[in-house]
Formats: C-alpha cells, structure tokens, sequence
C-alpha cells in the first residue's frame, strides 16, 4: 500500500525545491501557484534564506504548494496518484496539502486559503514572541508535567517519545534550562506557538473562509477501490464528489 504524507511547518530548510525545478514541468505549476498565493514560491523554495522562510506567511504556502506539485510530479501521469495511493494524510498545514490532494479543494482554493491562514497566524504570532520545541525521550508523565509546569501547551504528539511543547519564548527557555529527566529540549525553526490560544486571533476570519469554500468528497482512494474489487463492488472511475 502507498501512503501519501504531508508535512507541516519546519519541514522547510534554504534550497530546498532546488532539485524538484530540473523536473518536467514543475517551475510552470509552481509559478502558476506562485500567482495564486501572490508571493514568489520558486525564488522562496531555492534562494531565500532560513530567515524568510521560517516567516509563518511564507512557509505556509511554500509548503503547500510544495507538496502539491511534488505529488503530480510522482506520477507520469498525476491522475494515475489517486488509483496508486492507499491513504493520504497530512501534519498541520500538511492536512490543507492532503485535502487539496484528495479532491475537497481544488489547488487554487487551497493556496489562497493558506495563503490568508499563514499572514492570520503570522499577525497572531506578531503579538507576542512565541515558538515550538521538541522534547525528545524522558517519561511520558514527567514530560506532560514540566510542560505543564512552565505554562506551555503540548501542541502535537509526533511520536512515541516526542511531544512538541508550544509557547512564549521564556517559557520555552525555561523548559530547556530544566528539561525533564533523560530528555532533550530541540527548539524548532517555526515564528510561532501554533495550535494554541496564541493562535486565536487569526479564528474567527479563517472561520469565515472556511465556511465560504465549496468542498468535495474525496477522491476513492487505491486502497478503497481494491477493497471494492474483492468484493465485487463498482469498478468505475473514482467519484470526485
């Protein structure tokens, strides 16, 4: 089974579309994504520094207009994706990429969506310094504890051992000062405390954008198709919705 993933912020590092612009036809898509998120994704992905990109507003859509064009760019023919992949998922702004992956939104809608979520978290994370960091081993109980303990949020649970706590800066030098016992305190190269109350000035306009978007179902995925065919269920094409 092949499963799609996509990532979320901090997943960005300078150069990194590089490679992907020798493809067939990929700086065409990225520049025609470029004019709908109204910022220039090729110079962001290949010559801005870890600076700009790490600004909320720019990695948003450089991230998902990264993911978007990278999943065409995997099959020679990009409808062949949606009979190929078993299950799509994606982290954070990633879920916005899978969405847009499995035919809710269509790319366009997509990009000026993440475009607007990426300047409303930024406005958000302007207000007051804030930032994410990965706490890496030590127990479960302890870990949940100290980040409690500072005032910080437990923003994603990555993994089994890893938990990613979110909050001002202090607060976040103070849990790497004093780190749980047997784990490590990362810092990550995010501009701000996201999926926490730090990011609540930016609900109510994405609500209303939200709500204005006309959706699809998602495209039958590979694994559902196979799972039909055994048991001697539609072989059409997939639906869109």
């Amino acid at each position: 089974m092949l499963a799609i993933v996509a990532p979320g912020q901090g997943s960005q590092t300078p150069g990194f579309l590089a490679p992907w612009l020798e493809l067939p036809g990929f700086r065409d898509r990225m520049e025609w994504l470029s004019a709908v998120a109204s910022m220039d994704l090729v110079a962001h992905g290949t010559t801005s520094d870890a600076a700009t990109i790490k600004d909320t507003a720019v990695a948003q859509p450089l991230i998902v207009g990264s993911g978007l064009i990278s999943l065409l760019a995997l099959f020679q023919h990009p409808a062949d994706g949606f009979r190929a992949v078993g299950v799509g998922a994606g982290h954070s702004v990633g879920e916005i990429t899978a969405a847009s992956a499995a035919g809710v939104l269509s790319a366009e809608q997509a990009m000026v969506f993440v475009r607007e979520r990426g300047r409303g978290m930024a406005e958000a994370s302007a207000a007051r310094p804030t930032g994410m960091s990965a706490v890496v081993g030590g127990d479960a109980d302890e870990v949940a504890a100290a980040i409690a303990q500072h005032g910080l949020t437990p923003a994603n649970m990555n993994a089994a051992g890893q938990v990613v706590a979110a909050g001002t800066h202090e607060q976040l030098a103070a849990l790497k000062d004093n780190p749980p016992a047997k784990a490590r305190v990362i810092p990550l190269p995010v501009a701000g405390a996201f999926h926490t109350e730090h990011m609540a000035p930016a609900v109510d306009t994405l609500g209303r954008y939200a709500r204005a978007i006309s959706v699809h179902d998602p495209h039958q995925t590979g694994l559902e198709r196979r799972r039909q065919r055994r048991a001697g269920g539609p072989r059409g094409p997939a639906s869109t919705g």
